[in-house]
This record gives C-alpha cells, structure tokens and sequence, in this order.
C-alpha cells in the first residue's frame, strides 16, 4: 500500500515568529540581508558569492526580462532570464543586463572620423549614447583619435555633411589613463580633472574601455548593487535539460553570473545528467559559475541533487505559485513551510557531515511580505518570486486598465501561452497536453525599487523584533510557533470599523 507521512503539508500562513531578545545593537542599519548563492566550506571563511539581498526573480516570460533584470541587481538581488525563448534570444537579454552599466565599458558607439556628422546623430539616437569614442576605423578596439560629445557640435546649427574630424575632441586634448588603471583610480581622475568619461587604452593607444562619472554616482545612490568583479551587474539564465549544454555555454559566454535548471520536478536522473554533461562542457568555467538545481520538497530530492548532481544550490517547492495548478492537475506537491523545513533540515545534515554547506531557495508559496520572512527563518537562503515581480513597471508585459485600475498580464510557464512544453514531459508528443499554469492579471505595483526597499524594510525590523542581525543567527535562533485559526482571527482586526476617509469642507 502507499506510504503515508506522519505529517501535515504546512503553509508558512500557519507559523508565527516568536520575539526574541532585542538589544541596542540591533537596529535596521546594522542587519545584513547578504545571502549565499553557491555552495561553501563555513571553515574557510563567509561565501564569496553572495547576494546583498535574498531575492531572486522567477525564469518566466512574464517577469524576468532584462529591464527588470537590471532594476533587481540594482537593488542587490538577481534575475534569472527565462530560458523558454531561442538561445540567442536569452544571450541578448543577458548581454543587455552585462553592458547596461558597469566600471569599465566596453564601448559599443564607435565611429570613425572621416564619416559625416549625421553618423553620430543616428548613432546617438539608435543607442541613446551621447558620447562616441572616434577610433582609426570606428571599431572599439581600434587606436583612439578622440572623443565626440553632445557638447561639440549643434545639430540645428552645424552642417551635419561634415566629416566628425571636424568636431570632435582630439586625443591630445583628452585625459586618459592606462590599462591595467584600478576603478578608484580611474575615479579619482575624473574627479580631479572635471571629467564625464575616461577612455582606457593599452601601450600602443588603442580603446579598451571607457569609465564614466555618472556610473560612479550611480553606484552610490544604489549601496546594495549587485555586480561581478568588473563591476557589471549580476544576472543569472535559466536552462532545461534539453539544449542545456549549448544554451548553457552560450550564456556564460555572455556573462551570465549564474545558471538554474527551471523545472517543474527536480528530482530526475534527467536533471541529474544535465547538470554534469553542463560541467563538463563548461570545463573551468563551471567554478565560477554557480549551477542550481530543483525544484525538490524532499530530503531525498536534496541528496539526490547536491550528492548524485553536485548542484550548487537547491530550490524547494511545488506547485505553490500562484498561477501554479500543478497540485490541483496532477496531485503533487507540498506545502511550501513543510517543503522548506525538511530540506532544511536535510540541508544542516548535509553540512555536519561534509563542512559544505549548500544554500536553499524558496521558490513560491509567497504571497505577501510576511511569508517572505517566514521563509527565511524556517531555513531559506533566498527566496524566488515571479507575481511579486510582474507586478513592476520594470517586468516585460505591456500595463493595462480595466475599470479603473492598472494591471498587468501574468501567465505560468505552464499554461498554453508561454508555449514552453519542453519543460514538463508530458508525454511523447511536443505539445502541452494539460496545463498546469495559468493566464492571469496582477495588479500594477509601481517600480521594483519601491517595492523592494519597503519588503527590505519589514525584514530588517522583524530581524531586529527576534534579536538577529543576519540571515545565519536568523536560521540558528528563529522560534517558530504554529497558529490555530483563532489565532489568525485574533490578528486580524476585529471591532472595529475601517470607513473611507471622507474629505468634508471645513475638515
């Protein structure tokens, strides 16, 4: 007969955090939201792959595209850019994210100085780039002749049949520095010689890279920014376990920071083999590059994973997504608190026996700000999100209104529209032959950061209400009690009577 587990499938909407002991020590501006995002050894010392904070954006159509990839990293998390598209598609997106701003830049707006004004016009308007590095035959790595601004010429005024040698700002002209110069030292001249950009070459005067003055205040006005060691943003790209090895190479060929296998079931030789036939494409490369794996809900979908598969970090949870129907279509799954405590669990045993420690992510089952926390404190490491984030101005679907109010369109991977069959093995035939997600509407929300920093906000106050400045003291000394339905009832309000605010005159 089946087996039955001695258990409840628990939603984290059942569990309440017990307050701990709050000292003076803990306030807001003194917990750290950092989260690993690759397996480590504690005894060697904190992770070097991190996030500055624990959210990561759902590999969907409907959320993760690269504008919102971008607005994420910006705000120390990390999208992961949906894979359910062609191959050079994803490496677009990813390579948009990678060049949007960074340290050093590697100038994409070149031309060469016998070509007429107009170029740089036309130029300017296809990539909104105001300055143009001029080399010897306009390519970026060419020798520099100078640079052309917006400053240097009036498109009203001057005659735009001339040749750009007539307006730009010759080398000789220009303040430079040598390749192999440090970010802050590069900084440091822009500031002491009033400088918008300083070009980068090598010995012989050829174009390396660019570093600009508005990127550094930009970094500054976003503390928590999430970049690599060229100081790109972070992005990571989703895989399947069908052209994995070639959409894989190519992502990090692009510069994809991290890779995920997106899957409904995680548990399967299939997933197995995609992941150590992707290693050994990768080669060295697979060090650098953290691989995920999941979704599991299990202890041995776990071991499964990290001992059979090797993969860096595990995600956990079916079939809790909100437009996910995979439970009520196929019978499977788990409540998502269940899920996440026994991969917890499973995941601390893992790291006693071994001295590795292999983060967790929580993929669905969120559905407001509470359940975040509740995630993090039952073991999570980061959480994955998609209806959180397809509610941003910044998600790739077009805002809608319908009676008044704004929304926005938000499909599953699993539902005919995102026509992404390969991800679920239905059967032989390359169709979906049921759905298990579906197409939605979600309210409009406003700018991801907005969002971010208020949830970020709640986090840090709730950490500081159970006396932890971290998400490890979090996941050691969280107290965690279950509630009854009267306990939900009696946090609720009751007796009283919430009116519209009426605006009267005189009032």
């Amino acid at each position: 007969m089946a087996q039955i587990l001695d258990d409840i499938s628990r939603t984290f909407d059942e569990f309440l955090l017990v307050p701990g002991l709050t000292t003076a020590e803990h306030t807001p501006n003194n917990v750290s939201l950092r989260a690993p995002i690759a397996k480590y050894r504690p005894a060697d010392g904190p992770p070097t792959k991190v996030l500055n904070t624990p959210f990561v954006s759902a590999a969907m159509q409907a959320v993760s595209g690269d504008e919102l990839a971008i607005a994420l990293a910006r705000r120390g998390g990390a999208a992961f850019i949906f894979c359910s598209q062609p191959i050079e598609e994803q490496v677009k997106m990813v390579r948009l994210v990678k060049e949007h701003k960074a340290g050093f830049v590697v100038s994409d707006s070149n031309l060469s100085p016998d070509v007429p004004l107009s170029a740089a016009l036309e130029l300017r308007e296809r990539t909104g780039h105001s300055t143009i590095a001029i080399t010897t035959d306009g390519k970026n790595s060419s020798k520099l002749v100078g640079l052309l601004t917006s400053k240097d010429y009036w498109e009203f005024k001057d005659d735009l049949s001339r040749p750009i040698r007539d307006f730009f700002t010759p080398v000789e002209k220009l303040v430079l520095a040598k390749e192999g110069t440090t970010l802050t030292e590069a900084t440091e001249l822009l500031w002491k010689n009033k400088k918008e950009c300083l070009p980068i070459i090598d010995e012989a005067g050829n174009l390396k890279s660019l570093v600009f003055r508005k990127d550094y205040f930009d970094h500054k006005s976003n503390p928590d920014e999430l970049t690599d060691e060229q100081k790109r943003l972070f992005v990571g790209g989703a895989l399947n376990s069908f052209d994995h090895v070639e959409r894989g190479s190519a992502l990090v060929e692009a510069g994809a920071d991290c890779l995920c296998f997106d899957s409904s079931d995680g548990y399967t030789e299939w997933q197995k083999k995609a992941v150590c036939e992707l290693r050994e494409a990768l080669g060295a490369r697979a060090e650098e590059v953290p691989i995920g794996g999941g979704n599991v809900v299990s202890k041995e979908g776990f071991d499964f994973l990290v001992r059979e598969a090797g993969v860096d970090f595990v995600k956990v949870g079916i079939g809790g997504g909100s437009i996910c129907i995979t439970r009520e279509q196929k019978g499977i799954g788990r409540g998502q608190a269940s899920a996440v405590l026994e991969v917890a669990a499973a995941r601390d045993a893992y790291c006693k026996e071994t001295g590795i420690y292999v983060p967790l992510c929580s993929d669905g089952g969120l559905n407001n700000d509470t359940n975040i926390m509740m995630a993090l404190a039952m073991g999570s490491d980061f959480v994955m999100m998609g209806k959180y984030f397809a509610m941003t101005a910044e998600s790739p679907t077009p805002t809608l209104t319908y009676r008044g109010r704004l929304y926005k369109p938000y499909w599953g991977e699993g539902s005919r529209r995102a026509r992404n069959w390969q991800r679920y093995k239905q059967s032989e035939k390359k169709e979906l032959v049921f759905e298990e997600g579906v197409d939605a509407y979600v309210p409009f929300s406003g700018a991801l950061a907005d969002k971010v920093a208020s949830t970020v906000t709640k986090l840090k106050a709730t950490m500081c209400n159970v006396g932890v400045l971290d998400l490890k003291e979090l996941h050691e000394n969280a107290r965690i009690t279950r509630v009854s339905e009267m306990t939900l009832v009696e946090g609720g309000t009751s007796n009283v009577e919430q009116l519209d605010r009426v605006y009267t005159e005189g009032h």
